[in-house]
């Protein structure tokens, strides 16, 4: 088999497309709520403890000097994205449970009835 046909076969089966719907749709889904998260979550936040902005939160190791930057830990970058990934896990997990919450439904509802057969039965002996 040639190496063109079966990178076709491999490239063509439904699983590699589902998943690349899947990896477009999280990383536009990713977007909204990072958005969400940063434009209308955390300015609240930020105004309730005083209007302290996370990302510029920073220890200064050693203050710049001629021709050489600052040494700085930036941990309210590290803050902040820790916080973005905690939100966003948190939406993913409703979605999910909201999902699975209709699909246990689906589940739990029963068949429908057969309509009745109308006329005779085979079974009385009478075609």
């Amino acid at each position: 088999m040639s190496l063109l046909k079966e990178f076709k076969e491999f490239a063509v089966k439904g699983n590699v497309i589902d998943m690349a719907v899947g990896v477009i749709i999280g990383a536009a889904f990713g977007k909204v709520v990072s958005s969400v998260v940063s434009d209308m979550i955390m300015p609240p936040i930020g105004l309730l403890i005083g209007g302290v902005d996370f990302s510029n939160l920073a220890i200064t190791l050693k203050a710049a000097a001629a021709g050489s930057p600052a040494v700085i830990i930036a941990y309210g970058k590290f803050l902040q994205t820790t916080i973005d990934f905690t939100i966003i896990a948190f939406a993913i997990f409703m979605m999910i449970k909201a999902i699975n919450s209709l699909k246990r439904k689906e589940a739990a509802a029963p068949p429908a009835d057969p309509p009745p057969i109308q006329g005779r039965s085979i079974v009385d002996g009478n075609p």
